[in-house]
């Protein structure tokens, strides 16, 4: 593998995630909202365990569907990371000093798990058939850890 690859696509990823958290759309937050998100973090358990278990099957000939897959499983959590801190955004002026320090550490936590997914992700594009099968274990155990962790918070806000 070509550790200045990696370091490069890692950067671009951090970059894109800072820019792209930056501006968010505020929602109102219902009891239909708050269905919805019970809603989006079942399917979020459900897809990401078919995610993982997706890329760890695939082969190094299939490399390019395990990256598109890698791909719309980043950007999905991206946006549910996203609707996340809208909703901590909405509540911050009710929020008291400790609260907002919990929720700047947790967005802190999945920002930088997600960051590590992002690196595996780079992996997976540029392995080499030797590594291949090591790149789509970490890809995989590193989703996992990124859903269980947003599972986790969505439960707790």
């Amino acid at each position: 593998m070509h550790r200045e690859g990696l370091k490069e696509a890692a950067l671009v990823f951090a970059l894109a995630i800072f820019f792209g958290v930056m501006p968010m759309s505020f929602a109102d937050q219902t009891s239909a909202a708050t269905d919805t998100d019970k809603t989006a973090t079942q399917k979020i358990k459900e897809e990401g365990t078919d995610v993982a278990r997706t890329i760890k099957s695939y082969t190094v000939k299939q490399r390019d569907e395990a990256v598109r897959k890698a791909k719309e499983a980043l950007t999905d959590i991206d946006t549910r990371i996203d609707r996340m801190e809208s909703r901590f955004d909405k509540k911050w002026n009710q929020m008291d000093e400790s609260a907002r320090e919990k929720a700047r550490a947790t967005m802190r936590s999945l920002r930088n798990q997600r960051t590590d997914v992002a690196e595996w992700y780079g992996s997976l594009k540029h392995s080499s058939a030797a590594a291949w099968k090591d790149v789509k274990k970490g890809f995989s155990k590193s989703y996992e850890d990124l859903k269980a962790a947003f599972m986790k918070a969505e439960h707790e806000y």
